[in-house]
Protein backbone atom coordinates (compact mmCIF):
# COMPACT_ATOMS: atom_id res chain seq x y z
CA UNK A 1 0.00 0.00 0.00
CA UNK A 2 1.53 3.37 -1.04
CA UNK A 3 1.81 5.57 1.34
CA UNK A 4 1.17 9.25 1.92
CA UNK A 5 1.47 12.65 4.28
CA UNK A 6 -0.65 14.39 6.02
CA UNK A 7 1.15 18.13 6.83
CA UNK A 8 3.97 16.38 6.51
CA UNK A 9 3.77 14.90 10.16
CA UNK A 10 2.09 11.74 10.19
CA UNK A 11 2.64 9.23 7.47
CA UNK A 12 -0.53 7.12 6.64
CA UNK A 13 -2.14 4.36 4.08
CA UNK A 14 -2.82 6.44 1.46
CA UNK A 15 -5.90 4.94 1.49
CA UNK A 16 -7.44 4.46 5.09
CA UNK A 17 -10.48 2.66 7.03
CA UNK A 18 -14.23 4.09 8.48
CA UNK A 19 -14.82 2.04 11.13
CA UNK A 20 -18.05 3.47 11.74
CA UNK A 21 -20.30 1.36 9.98
CA UNK A 22 -19.28 -1.36 12.84
CA UNK A 23 -21.51 0.12 15.25
CA UNK A 24 -23.61 3.21 14.09
CA UNK A 25 -25.91 4.47 10.80
CA UNK A 26 -25.81 0.94 8.79
CA UNK A 27 -27.20 -1.76 10.82
CA UNK A 28 -27.50 -4.79 10.65
CA UNK A 29 -24.07 -4.72 12.91
CA UNK A 30 -21.43 -7.85 12.72
CA UNK A 31 -20.79 -9.40 15.95
CA UNK A 32 -17.42 -7.92 17.94
CA UNK A 33 -15.47 -10.99 17.34
CA UNK A 34 -15.84 -10.67 13.79
CA UNK A 35 -15.23 -7.08 12.94
CA UNK A 36 -11.84 -7.66 15.09
CA UNK A 37 -10.84 -10.05 12.40
CA UNK A 38 -12.17 -7.82 9.71
CA UNK A 39 -9.92 -4.93 11.22
CA UNK A 40 -6.93 -7.21 11.33
CA UNK A 41 -7.44 -8.53 8.01
CA UNK A 42 -7.73 -5.09 6.16
CA UNK A 43 -4.38 -4.09 8.17
CA UNK A 44 -2.82 -7.20 6.51
CA UNK A 45 -3.80 -5.73 3.21
CA UNK A 46 -1.91 -2.49 3.71
CA UNK A 47 -4.42 -0.51 5.75
CA UNK A 48 -2.46 1.52 8.78
CA UNK A 49 -4.88 4.14 8.83
CA UNK A 50 -8.25 3.42 11.10
CA UNK A 51 -11.15 6.61 11.50
CA UNK A 52 -12.99 5.65 14.89
CA UNK A 53 -14.85 8.26 17.01
CA UNK A 54 -16.72 7.54 20.98
CA UNK A 55 -19.85 8.94 19.60
CA UNK A 56 -19.90 5.59 17.10
CA UNK A 57 -22.33 2.75 19.43
CA UNK A 58 -21.32 5.34 21.34
CA UNK A 59 -18.56 3.97 22.74
CA UNK A 60 -18.64 0.41 21.16
CA UNK A 61 -16.48 1.29 17.75
CA UNK A 62 -13.53 2.25 20.34
CA UNK A 63 -13.63 -1.07 21.79
CA UNK A 64 -13.57 -2.83 18.59
CA UNK A 65 -10.62 -0.61 16.88
CA UNK A 66 -8.77 -1.22 20.83
CA UNK A 67 -8.66 -4.80 20.86
CA UNK A 68 -8.08 -5.55 17.46
CA UNK A 69 -4.41 -4.06 16.82
CA UNK A 70 -3.44 -3.75 21.07
CA UNK A 71 -0.67 -6.51 20.30
CA UNK A 72 0.67 -4.38 17.19
CA UNK A 73 -0.46 -0.77 18.50
CA UNK A 74 2.82 1.02 17.37
CA UNK A 75 2.41 -0.08 13.40
CA UNK A 76 -1.41 1.40 13.18
CA UNK A 77 -2.51 4.84 12.69
CA UNK A 78 -5.12 5.76 14.78
CA UNK A 79 -7.45 8.40 14.75
CA UNK A 80 -10.79 9.15 17.31
CA UNK A 81 -13.07 11.99 17.91
CA UNK A 82 -14.29 14.10 21.09
CA UNK A 83 -17.28 16.86 20.80
CA UNK A 84 -20.34 15.51 22.49
CA UNK A 85 -21.75 14.91 25.72
CA UNK A 86 -24.05 12.68 26.85
CA UNK A 87 -27.09 10.85 29.23
CA UNK A 88 -27.61 7.36 29.23
CA UNK A 89 -25.42 7.11 27.05
CA UNK A 90 -27.64 9.16 24.18
CA UNK A 91 -26.19 12.43 22.47
CA UNK A 92 -27.85 15.29 24.53
CA UNK A 93 -25.85 18.13 22.87
CA UNK A 94 -22.05 19.05 21.45
CA UNK A 95 -19.81 20.20 24.22
CA UNK A 96 -16.13 21.12 23.94
CA UNK A 97 -15.11 22.69 27.39
CA UNK A 98 -12.38 21.73 28.64
CA UNK A 99 -13.84 19.18 31.28
CA UNK A 100 -15.49 17.25 28.33
CA UNK A 101 -12.47 16.99 26.00
CA UNK A 102 -10.55 14.98 28.99
CA UNK A 103 -13.25 12.99 29.94
CA UNK A 104 -13.44 11.99 26.41
CA UNK A 105 -9.80 11.77 25.51
CA UNK A 106 -9.27 9.03 28.99
CA UNK A 107 -11.98 7.09 27.91
CA UNK A 108 -10.91 6.56 24.42
CA UNK A 109 -7.93 6.18 25.61
CA UNK A 110 -9.12 3.15 27.97
CA UNK A 111 -11.35 1.94 25.20
CA UNK A 112 -8.66 1.95 22.35
CA UNK A 113 -6.28 0.21 25.04
CA UNK A 114 -3.71 2.59 24.42
CA UNK A 115 -1.64 5.21 26.13
CA UNK A 116 -1.29 7.50 23.15
CA UNK A 117 -4.00 8.73 20.41
CA UNK A 118 -2.39 9.29 16.96
CA UNK A 119 -4.68 11.73 15.76
CA UNK A 120 -7.95 13.59 18.09
CA UNK A 121 -10.31 15.46 15.74
CA UNK A 122 -12.96 17.61 17.59
CA UNK A 123 -15.70 15.75 15.80
CA UNK A 124 -17.93 18.96 15.30
CA UNK A 125 -17.01 22.63 16.54
CA UNK A 126 -19.11 23.55 19.45
CA UNK A 127 -20.38 27.57 18.62
CA UNK A 128 -20.53 27.49 22.67
CA UNK A 129 -16.51 27.09 23.16
CA UNK A 130 -14.05 29.52 20.71
CA UNK A 131 -11.89 27.37 18.95
CA UNK A 132 -8.89 28.96 20.63
CA UNK A 133 -9.64 27.62 23.45
CA UNK A 134 -9.98 24.04 22.03
CA UNK A 135 -6.93 24.01 20.70
CA UNK A 136 -5.05 24.94 23.73
CA UNK A 137 -6.41 21.73 25.23
CA UNK A 138 -5.10 20.07 22.19
CA UNK A 139 -2.09 21.49 23.18
CA UNK A 140 -1.65 20.40 26.49
CA UNK A 141 -2.90 16.73 25.82
CA UNK A 142 -0.25 17.00 22.99
CA UNK A 143 2.82 18.26 25.69
CA UNK A 144 1.24 15.28 28.10
CA UNK A 145 1.78 12.84 25.24
CA UNK A 146 -1.60 11.54 25.27
CA UNK A 147 -2.20 12.88 21.68
CA UNK A 148 0.13 13.26 18.75
CA UNK A 149 -1.50 15.33 16.48
CA UNK A 150 -4.94 16.71 16.42
CA UNK A 151 -7.90 17.61 13.69
CA UNK A 152 -10.77 19.02 12.89
CA UNK A 153 -14.00 17.48 11.29
CA UNK A 154 -16.55 19.62 9.33
CA UNK A 155 -15.04 22.59 9.95
CA UNK A 156 -15.00 26.20 7.83
CA UNK A 157 -12.49 27.81 6.54
CA UNK A 158 -12.22 30.69 9.22
CA UNK A 159 -12.77 27.95 12.25
CA UNK A 160 -9.23 26.30 10.53
CA UNK A 161 -7.55 29.58 9.94
CA UNK A 162 -7.94 30.54 13.83
CA UNK A 163 -7.30 26.98 14.74
CA UNK A 164 -3.99 26.55 12.99
CA UNK A 165 -2.95 29.74 14.47
CA UNK A 166 -2.73 28.39 18.03
CA UNK A 167 -1.90 24.97 17.67
CA UNK A 168 -1.39 23.57 13.82
CA UNK A 169 -3.67 21.45 12.69
CA UNK A 170 -2.83 17.62 10.88
CA UNK A 171 -5.65 17.13 9.30
CA UNK A 172 -9.38 18.34 8.41
CA UNK A 173 -11.67 15.78 7.97
CA UNK A 174 -14.94 16.27 5.76
CA UNK A 175 -17.34 15.09 3.58
CA UNK A 176 -15.94 15.06 -0.36
CA UNK A 177 -16.39 12.88 -3.14
CA UNK A 178 -18.17 12.93 -6.75
CA UNK A 179 -21.31 13.72 -4.90
CA UNK A 180 -20.56 16.49 -2.46
CA UNK A 181 -17.36 18.78 -3.95
CA UNK A 182 -18.28 21.66 -1.69
CA UNK A 183 -14.76 21.72 -0.13
CA UNK A 184 -12.90 22.66 -3.69
CA UNK A 185 -14.42 25.96 -3.22
CA UNK A 186 -13.09 26.76 0.46
CA UNK A 187 -11.54 23.90 2.02
CA UNK A 188 -9.49 22.66 0.17
CA UNK A 189 -7.61 25.82 -0.68
CA UNK A 190 -7.28 26.69 2.66
CA UNK A 191 -5.27 23.35 3.52
CA UNK A 192 -3.13 23.67 0.75
CA UNK A 193 -2.21 27.08 1.87
CA UNK A 194 -1.43 26.13 5.06
CA UNK A 195 -0.17 22.57 4.87
CA UNK A 196 -2.89 21.01 6.65
CA UNK A 197 -3.69 17.36 5.49
CA UNK A 198 -7.32 16.42 4.33
CA UNK A 199 -9.21 13.19 5.39
CA UNK A 200 -12.66 13.02 3.45
CA UNK A 201 -14.98 10.71 4.99
CA UNK A 202 -17.83 9.10 2.90
CA UNK A 203 -15.71 9.34 -0.54
CA UNK A 204 -18.20 6.87 -2.15
CA UNK A 205 -21.25 9.07 -1.33
CA UNK A 206 -22.92 6.97 1.48
CA UNK A 207 -22.59 3.87 -1.34
CA UNK A 208 -24.29 5.94 -3.83
CA UNK A 209 -21.12 6.02 -6.21
CA UNK A 210 -20.61 2.37 -5.83
CA UNK A 211 -23.38 2.05 -8.42
CA UNK A 212 -25.46 -0.95 -6.45
CA UNK A 213 -28.41 1.84 -5.25
CA UNK A 214 -30.93 1.94 -7.31
CA UNK A 215 -33.36 4.67 -7.87
CA UNK A 216 -36.25 3.50 -6.13
CA UNK A 217 -34.28 1.73 -3.27
CA UNK A 218 -35.50 1.53 0.30
CA UNK A 219 -33.11 1.11 3.19
CA UNK A 220 -33.53 -0.98 5.78
CA UNK A 221 -34.61 0.18 9.20
CA UNK A 222 -31.99 2.21 11.52
CA UNK A 223 -29.55 2.81 7.90
CA UNK A 224 -28.78 6.57 8.14
CA UNK A 225 -29.48 7.12 4.70
CA UNK A 226 -33.19 7.05 5.84
CA UNK A 227 -32.91 10.72 7.37
CA UNK A 228 -30.90 12.47 4.24
CA UNK A 229 -32.98 14.45 1.64
CA UNK A 230 -30.98 12.78 -1.04
CA UNK A 231 -32.01 9.46 -0.31
CA UNK A 232 -35.35 9.20 0.99
CA UNK A 233 -36.58 11.47 -1.35
CA UNK A 234 -37.67 9.48 -4.83
CA UNK A 235 -37.17 12.03 -6.83
CA UNK A 236 -33.67 13.06 -6.08
CA UNK A 237 -32.49 9.89 -5.89
CA UNK A 238 -33.68 9.24 -9.62
CA UNK A 239 -31.90 12.31 -10.77
CA UNK A 240 -29.30 11.83 -9.32
CA UNK A 241 -28.38 8.53 -10.86
CA UNK A 242 -26.93 10.29 -14.17
CA UNK A 243 -23.79 11.05 -12.08
CA UNK A 244 -23.67 7.01 -11.17
CA UNK A 245 -24.40 6.73 -14.92
CA UNK A 246 -21.49 8.81 -15.83
CA UNK A 247 -19.08 7.29 -13.56
CA UNK A 248 -20.43 4.12 -14.61
CA UNK A 249 -18.92 5.32 -18.22
CA UNK A 250 -15.64 5.72 -16.55
CA UNK A 251 -15.52 2.42 -15.02
CA UNK A 252 -16.05 0.43 -18.77
CA UNK A 253 -13.34 2.30 -19.99
CA UNK A 254 -10.82 1.67 -17.27
CA UNK A 255 -12.11 -1.46 -16.54
CA UNK A 256 -12.91 -1.12 -13.41
CA UNK A 257 -15.48 -0.47 -10.74
CA UNK A 258 -17.34 2.70 -10.02
CA UNK A 259 -16.30 2.77 -6.55
CA UNK A 260 -12.85 2.53 -7.57
CA UNK A 261 -13.18 5.29 -9.77
CA UNK A 262 -14.82 7.53 -7.14
CA UNK A 263 -11.50 7.04 -4.86
CA UNK A 264 -9.07 6.79 -7.84
CA UNK A 265 -10.48 10.36 -8.53
CA UNK A 266 -10.30 11.59 -5.52
CA UNK A 267 -6.41 10.52 -5.02
CA UNK A 268 -5.71 12.59 -8.09
CA UNK A 269 -7.61 15.68 -6.70
CA UNK A 270 -4.98 16.45 -4.16
CA UNK A 271 -1.63 14.74 -3.36
CA UNK A 272 -2.00 15.94 0.59
CA UNK A 273 -5.48 13.77 -0.07
CA UNK A 274 -6.41 10.35 2.12
CA UNK A 275 -10.01 8.95 1.76
CA UNK A 276 -11.64 6.48 4.27
CA UNK A 277 -14.55 4.26 2.67
CA UNK A 278 -15.67 2.44 5.11
CA UNK A 279 -16.92 -1.58 4.80
CA UNK A 280 -17.78 -4.62 6.24
CA UNK A 281 -17.05 -7.06 3.37
CA UNK A 282 -13.22 -8.02 2.35
CA UNK A 283 -14.62 -8.33 -1.43
CA UNK A 284 -15.19 -4.65 -1.43
CA UNK A 285 -12.61 -3.99 0.73
CA UNK A 286 -10.38 -5.30 -2.07
CA UNK A 287 -12.41 -3.00 -4.72
CA UNK A 288 -11.62 0.17 -2.76
CA UNK A 289 -7.74 -0.42 -1.96
CA UNK A 290 -7.60 -1.36 -6.50
CA UNK A 291 -8.16 2.41 -6.62
CA UNK A 292 -4.40 2.92 -5.88
CA UNK A 293 -3.62 1.12 -9.05
CA UNK A 294 -6.01 3.49 -11.22
CA UNK A 295 -4.36 6.22 -13.26
CA UNK A 296 -5.67 9.49 -14.86
CA UNK A 297 -4.08 11.62 -17.38
CA UNK A 298 -4.43 15.96 -16.98
CA UNK A 299 -6.22 15.57 -20.15
CA UNK A 300 -8.85 12.76 -19.08
CA UNK A 301 -9.33 14.59 -14.94
CA UNK A 302 -9.89 17.95 -16.99
CA UNK A 303 -12.82 16.45 -18.95
CA UNK A 304 -14.25 14.32 -15.98
CA UNK A 305 -14.32 17.94 -14.14
CA UNK A 306 -16.07 19.37 -16.74
CA UNK A 307 -18.64 16.43 -16.87
CA UNK A 308 -19.06 16.61 -12.94
CA UNK A 309 -19.28 20.64 -13.51
CA UNK A 310 -22.39 20.27 -15.96
CA UNK A 311 -24.12 17.29 -13.43
CA UNK A 312 -26.80 19.42 -10.96
CA UNK A 313 -26.92 17.64 -8.00
CA UNK A 314 -30.13 17.51 -5.88
CA UNK A 315 -30.95 17.34 -2.56
CA UNK A 316 -29.19 18.10 0.68
CA UNK A 317 -26.47 15.98 1.92
CA UNK A 318 -28.52 15.76 5.64
CA UNK A 319 -31.64 16.46 7.97
CA UNK A 320 -32.16 19.73 8.97
CA UNK A 321 -31.02 19.37 12.46
CA UNK A 322 -27.66 17.52 10.98
CA UNK A 323 -27.21 20.97 8.78
CA UNK A 324 -27.76 23.03 11.94
CA UNK A 325 -24.56 22.11 13.04
CA UNK A 326 -22.27 22.15 11.19
CA UNK A 327 -19.60 24.84 11.32
CA UNK A 328 -20.16 27.57 8.40
CA UNK A 329 -18.58 30.94 6.88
Amino acid sequence: MKKRMLANQLEVSEIGLGVMGFSLSFPPFPKKEEAIEFLKEAKNKGINFFDTAEIYGPFKNEEIVGEAFKDCRSEVIIATKFGFKYKNNEVVGLDSSRENILRAVEGSLKRLQTNYIDLLYQHRVDPNVPIEEVAMVMKELKEQGKIRYWGLSEASASTIRRAHKIFPLTAVQSEYSMFWREPEEKILPVLEELNIGFVPFSPLGKGFLTGTIKPDQIFGEGDFRNTIPRFNNPEYLKANMKLVDYVKTIAKQKNTSPASIALAWLLHQKDFIVPIPGTRKLDRLDENLSASDIKFSDSELKEIKKHLDQIEIVGHRYSEIHEKAIDKD
